[in-house]
């Protein structure tokens, strides 16, 4: 449900706000700095642009920077900018919930309750504890490869 261009952008903008709201990333630093692709991090960070999470300034101190409080920007907003809308209603336009069969009620359940959790969690949450080391094979979606490897001794 959550794609990986979304997983990019969470952990790039919680990278970002770290730094503070207003400090200026380049993109590329921000890339490096998460193990990324610098050019899919900057086709990443034109869609946060637009979706008006993210500011740009151009030029040679240019970069990116949070163009609002963490607190009140919505992992709902997020995906929304990555993917688009959450679609959960898959009846004809026109028709009545209530009168629908149980599978497009339940989507339709399934599409609200998405929206609700999306709505809830908030980039400052996200900050309070960005990842962790769970000491298992698995590694944390969150943590950057640079990060994983520091975990790791490598």
């Amino acid at each position: 449900m959550i794609t990986r261009t979304t997983i990019l952008a969470l952990r790039t903008l919680t990278h970002i706000a770290r730094k503070g709201v207003g400090r200026i990333s380049a993109v590329r630093d921000v890339a490096t700095e998460l193990g990324e692709s610098p050019t899919y991090t900057a086709k990443l960070t034109r869609q946060l642009v637009r979706a008006g999470i993210l500011r740009a300034d151009r030029g040679a101190q240019g970069g990116v920077y949070l163009a609002r409080q963490p607190r009140t920007i919505t992992l709902l907003e997020v995906v929304r900018a990555c993917q688009g809308e959450i679609v959960g209603n898959y009846c004809q336009p026109g028709c009545a919930p209530q009168t629908t069969c149980s599978f497009h009620q339940a989507a339709l359940e399934l599409e609200q309750a998405m929206i609700d959790v999306l709505g809830r969690w908030d980039l400052e949450k996200l900050m309070k504890r960005p990842f962790v080391s769970s000491g298992r094979d698995l590694p944390c979606v969150m943590a950057s490869a640079v990060q994983q490897r520091r975990k790791s001794g490598d």
